[in-house]
């Protein structure tokens, strides 16, 4: 159990001390990921940026989702889910989460393009991971852009889950995977949504350490 995103991100840097001064890049999944990608970038004295990966989620069921895209277009559909939405559909809901992509970039990044990754090692970072969805893609995305190395780093998700993203990552460092897993708050005793002016202080807050 984490008192907080702020306890659960010092402890995940403690857990990556073997990337400490090596010049990796710490990559934020928001909103949830931020306080934890903050945290572990401030420990290993890393680069710190958000990346943008959005779920793609049902339209009557908006909560829920079948894949998830990231901010360079890379997909990650599920064929098990994505057999109860059409092809014209999943189009529509594409572009609508690409506009909402582009609405983030703009206002968590003011415009700026992700830092290139090209041969670097990339620490991906959430504040847990659920279904996968949003973890998958953001892989994805450091795939084509060309990262060395690709690790995700997260306080918590379920063993199965960790299991498959282990497959197609260099690495993967989870602290808890409770047995009986349903949701990434559970572990949180302090848990709350993020709100984008959170997530801005804290990349001032990186910015001018």
């Amino acid at each position: 159990m984490f008192r907080d995103r702020k306890d659960a991100g010092e402890r995940l840097g403690r857990a990556l001390g073997e990337h400490r001064n090596k010049g990796v890049i710490v990559l934020a999944i928001p909103r949830g990921g931020i306080q934890i990608g903050y945290e572990v970038a401030q420990y290993l004295e890393a680069d710190f940026a958000i990346i943008i990966t959005r779920k793609l989620p049902f339209p009557d069921e908006p909560e829920a989702g079948f894949g998830a895209i990231a901010e360079d277009g890379s997909t990650y559909i599920s064929p098990h889910l994505s057999q109860w939405v059409s092809e014209t559909v999943i189009q529509r809901i594409r572009k609508e989460q690409q506009a909402e992509i582009q609405r983030r970039i703009s206002v968590f990044r003011k415009g700026q393009p992700l830092p290139e990754i090209r041969g670097r090692t990339v620490i991906l970072v959430d504040d847990g991971i659920a279904a996968g969805s949003t973890m998958r893609a953001s892989i994805a995305l450091c795939k084509n852009q060309g990262a060395a190395t690709i690790v995700v780093a997260v306080p918590v998700t379920g063993k199965r889950t960790a299991k498959d993203i282990g497959k197609i990552v260099d690495d993967i460092v989870v602290l808890e995977t409770p047995p009986s897993f349903h949701a990434v708050a559970q572990v949180y005793e302090n848990w709350y949504d993020v709100q984008d002016d959170e997530v801005l202080a804290i990349m001032e807050k990186y910015q001018h350490k």
